[in-house]
């Protein structure tokens, strides 16, 4: 018996529609339009990609976008002017510098210069704090798709054994903070954990996010578990696919999600969530 499909292309459609009745609300009550500034720094096609479709999303749900782009050369110094600019700027009300960036650039140094309160990504050292006490101002939006997801699938949390394959800062450690705050027992395993696959067949809840092609097999899954799959790794055929074996886990699982049209458009529906919620702050 094949897995439920946590269909996140579906999802998110659903979401973004409520979130483009609130930002027309929120301007026609208001006068505001919630605005997001994307900052991109060099040639890289996938994060040329990834912006292009944050511009295009930011358009259709009603938002106000501003892309600033810059050469692969550019001093560090005129990126971080142009930030304090926007942070300056009352009309702007997030602020997304994309990553990867160019080597002469101290990516922590510009993530901090962006105000706290328009870190739409979350990643900010005040906001990874207050995640990590629990009363987050934005959570990261790739983790909080995560968590819309379970939630849409009805996933029971309380007490589940959830384990996290990755610890970045962007996915894997933000993760096992809001699983933690929904009474998850949370197991991070990571590039030196050893006997994986004994971790990952306790899991209720399984999140991968390394960036390894199907490293996840059907045989390292507990029967019945949710298999959340973060990864996005581009075969040599050119196809898509995530850290999970699909064909083989589907068949273990009891709900999964596909790559693509899983998590991936859940990241950009919840930097939406977030630029919403900015703009909707700025009026207190």
């Amino acid at each position: 018996m094949s897995a439920q499909i946590i269909d996140g292309n579906a999802l998110a459609q659903q979401i973004r529609a409520e979130l483009a009745d609130k930002a027309a609300a929120l301007k026609a009550t208001q006068g505001i339009t919630p605005c997001l500034a994307v900052i991109l720094v060099g040639e890289d096609p996938a994060s040329q990609v990834y912006v292009r479709n944050k511009v295009a999303a930011c358009e259709k749900a009603g938002f106000r976008s501003i892309k600033e782009t810059y050469p692969t050369n550019v001093e560090p110094a005129v990126v971080l002017g142009r930030i304090a600019a926007l942070n300056a700027d009352p009309a702007v009300h997030g602020i997304l510098v994309q990553l990867p960036l160019p080597k002469q650039f101290d990516a922590e140094l510009v993530l901090e210069a962006i105000d706290p309160a328009k870190d739409v990504d979350g990643f900010h050292a005040e906001n990874v704090g207050a995640l990590m006490q629990g009363k987050p101002r934005f959570i990261p939006c790739t983790p909080y798709g995560v968590m819309k997801m379970l939630e849409a699938a009805n996933v029971p949390l309380k007490g589940a054994e959830a384990v996290i394959v990755g610890r970045s800062n962007i996915v894997g450690k933000p993760m096992a903070m809001l699983l933690l705050q929904q009474d998850c027992t949370v197991t991070v395993c990571h590039s030196r954990t050893r006997d994986l696959a004994f971790h990952t067949r306790r899991a209720d809840i399984l999140v991968a996010a390394v960036g390894r092609a199907k490293m996840i097999t059907g045989e390292m899954i507990k029967p019945g578990a949710t298999v959340i799959d973060v990864g996005i790794n581009r075969l040599p055929d050119g196809k898509l696919c995530g850290d999970v074996d699909f064909e083989s886990a589907k068949e273990v699982a009891g709900a999964i999600t596909p790559v693509p049209g899983g998590v991936g458009p859940m990241t950009i529906t919840m930097l939406l969530a977030n630029t919403l919620e900015a703009a909707e702050r700025s009026l207190k």
